[in-house]
């Protein structure tokens, strides 16, 4: 059973950084697309970011220039660099994996989430 687990928030002020991380673990032959979506309250869940397996990436127009996307195959994990953070930025971050198991079955994985809070 493959699972995500995300480390990395916190409560920020505005204008300040974190680093969100999300490690893979499991059955895993590969890992195609990683990602990053967001839900604030009250608001469905959207894309933050994607980064592909060979490392091209997506971001959406909201964090353009402030949030890099990142990963590290060898461990299997994405990283989520925030900087220039916001209030509106606040939020409970997922982490998403398109993954191939060991058993030849693609799965959609999900994270529980990590909260951001940015707030003076």
């Amino acid at each position: 059973q493959v699972q995500l687990v995300e480390s990395g928030g916190g409560l920020v002020q505005p204008g300040g950084s974190l680093r969100l991380s999300c490690a893979a673990s499991g059955s895993i032959f590969k890992i195609d697309n990683m990602g990053w979506y967001c839900q604030a309250p009250g608001k469905q869940r959207e894309l933050v970011a994607i980064i592909t397996s060979g490392d091209s990436t997506t971001y959406a127009d909201s964090v353009k220039g402030r949030f890099t996307i990142s990963r590290d195959n060898a461990k299997n994990t994405v990283y989520l660099q925030m900087n220039s953070l916001k209030p509106e930025d606040t939020a409970v971050y997922y982490c998403n994996a398109d993954v191939l198991e060991r058993s030849w079955r693609r799965r959609d994985i999900w994270g529980k989430g990590t909260l951001v809070t940015v707030s003076s």
